[in-house]
């Protein structure tokens, strides 16, 4: 209730549901309300708004009907998934089969990175700033902690608090489905890249504390530099991975038919023994 009571404003005109409608909607268009959040009860709505609860009810309806909500009996009321997939199963599916595919997602969030981060630099208030200050201070800790897991959880949340803070509602929305893909570890598994020898780890956390730092500063081009630079080494970390399981492929098939030639001449010893 305390954190709703920083985003729902009292309504004090005279379409009330209809002004219900619209800020849920400003919220939506703004990214401050994501796709699957849960809206407050319709109660605490009505209190939020200063609305009656029957005008929040038509409110909701209204929304409903343009499917931007989702009503589930007993449950609550939740945004309804509104970006959809970012790529539809079978393209999922193409894309772990094909290395090469991969680097071309990473080539694209490439650029959505850095524009993002440009973008924050200019345009973070205070509490974007706070936000992003905050996360980069758990990273340091979850660092200190040796704890890969939490490192790369907050990883996402880094990047998504930073999309936010450009404040472009396509760009908040696009990149959410993006990260949306990472949570789920439909391209790489992120702890794993955490767990990489040669000091990966290390690597990552200055890397992500220079994004924040351009960010955090208002310069939009070291921001944006420095956000280019981390997917460039996400890039080469990955490529220098695919080329270690290739030779070790390579390897085990060698080893595979040296053992084949060792049985093969055993038995032909033994036939002529």
């Amino acid at each position: 209730m305390e954190t709703a009571q920083k985003i729902f404003e009292p309504i004090d005109v005279d379409s009330v549901s209809e002004a219900v409608v619209a800020q849920i909607e400003q919220l939506i268009i703004s990214g401050v309300l994501k796709s699957g959040q849960k809206l407050p009860s319709e109660r605490e709505l009505a209190e939020l708004t200063e609305v009656s609860r029957p005008k929040v009810r038509d409110a909701i309806k209204v929304l409903e009907d343009r499917g931007l909500v989702t009503v589930r009996h007993g449950d609550g009321t939740f945004i309804a998934d509104l970006t959809g997939a970012a790529l539809s199963p079978a393209m999922v599916d193409l894309y772990a089969r094909h290395a090469e595919a991969f680097f071309d997602y990473l080539e694209f969030r490439r650029e959505l990175e850095g524009y993002a981060a440009y973008l924050a630099a200019r345009r973070a208030t205070d509490h974007d700033r706070a936000i992003i200050g905050d996360i980069i201070a758990r990273m340091a800790v979850a660092h200190e902690k040796a704890d890969p897991t939490e490192e790369a959880e907050l990883d996402v949340g880094l990047h998504a608090a930073i999309a936010d803070a450009a404040h472009n509602s396509m760009l908040v929305h696009v990149m959410g489905s993006i990260y949306e893909l990472m949570q789920r570890g439909i391209f790489y598994n992120r702890e794993q890249l955490y767990r990489r020898p040669g000091g990966a780890r290390d690597k990552l956390l200055a890397q992500h504390q220079a994004i924040a730092k351009g960010v955090l500063e208002g310069d939009p081009d070291a921001a944006a530099a420095a956000a280019e630079a981390h997917l460039d080494f996400v890039r080469t970390e990955f490529s220098a991975d695919n080329t270690v399981e290739s030779r070790s492929r390579t390897a085990r098939k060698r080893l595979g038919l040296y053992e084949m030639s060792i049985e093969k001449a055993k038995s032909r010893r033994a036939r002529s023994g």
